[in-house]
């Protein structure tokens, strides 16, 4: 006779065990916490980031008096937009001229720069030549020397060839200065692009010249954009070398010009303030149209 056990019953005072509690999680399974964690301490960097900017803004509105307080406040008590329209007529110096200056220098930089770095990037990343390595080399090595350590050579050269104080001066500085790191970061694109694509190309008869603008320009496009932004800001901020080559107020670009607002005895700071919003301006344009491009330039390579 075949007997069968049945599971004993639940005793009344047992109880069920609980089922664990489910851990919430967003759509790519990364839980909530961590996501509001991420997201307080973005915030907390944003804020200390912009607090800086936001005091700028809110000093260009202030007057002269409110500025130099004794019981300062953060948001002007009374706004003065005129500081905006005033300081272009201001004695220190002709901001209008300035303005034109530092767009002139920094477009006319940037320009050269491309002309040169592309090639020159298009050839060390596909022409195997001897000391090549040393040549690459030599090239990001030049990026550690800066400006205010060559002023006076620099001034020497110029002066005697009779360009001192001059637009053509600032831009072959700064395009010297910023054409290595320009022609290294396009040297890593271009490497990263099979040569396949150009042994066919040539087999199509296309030459060298051909294969670079048609083939391989729309493939390092990132890079290219990459390199115009740097170069770009980099020509905007300079500083050092405008300095000593333009002696000249109207030749001085605005990152020269925002010096002239601070004396020995008094200081504008109602203009140093509108000034220095009116020079970030172009750059936050440039950044805000060339954002996406420019993400994919610096996170090229990344992941494959």
């Amino acid at each position: 006779m075949t007997t069968t056990t049945s599971a004993p019953p639940e005793t009344a005072g047992a109880r069920a065990t609980p089922a664990p509690r489910k851990r919430r999680f967003t759509e790519d399974q990364v839980p909530i916490g961590s996501v509001l964690l991420r997201i307080g301490g973005g915030v907390l960097l944003a804020v200390v980031f912009l607090i800086p900017y936001a005091v700028m803004f809110f000093g260009a509105f202030k007057s002269k008096a409110e500025i130099r307080s004794v019981d300062p406040t953060y948001f002007p008590v009374e706004w003065h937009p005129e500081n905006f329209v005033t300081m272009w007529s201001t004695p220190e110096t002709p901001l209008a001229q300035n303005l034109l200056s530092t767009v002139v220098i920094s477009l006319g930089a940037t320009v050269l720069v491309l002309l040169v770095a592309l090639p020159a990037a298009y050839y060390t990343a596909r022409v195997t030549f001897p000391m090549r390595l040393a040549f690459l080399f030599l090239v990001i090595t030049t990026q550690m020397l800066q400006p205010a350590v060559l002023t006076a050579g620099i001034f020497r050269e110029f002066t005697l060839v009779g360009l001192n104080d001059t637009w053509l001066s600032m831009i072959l500085v700064n395009a010297a200065f910023n054409l290595s790191f320009a022609t290294w970061i396009m040297h890593s694109f271009f490497s990263s692009i099979p040569k396949e694509i150009d042994e066919a190309a040539q087999l199509d008869g296309s030459g060298m010249w051909k294969t670079l603008f048609r083939i391989n320009l729309p493939l390092v496009w990132p890079g290219i954009v990459t390199a115009t932004i740097f170069t770009f800001v980099a020509c905007w901020n300079e500083f050092a070398a405008s300095l000593v080559l333009l002696t000249s107020a109207g030749n001085q670009p605005l990152s020269v010009a925002l010096t002239k607002f601070v004396g020995q005895y008094e200081t504008s700071w109602q203009y140093v303030f509108s000034v220095s919003v009116v020079s970030i301006v172009p750059v936050v344009i440039l950044f805000m149209l060339i954002e996406k491009r420019l993400i994919g330039g610096l996170t090229a390579g990344a992941v494959k």
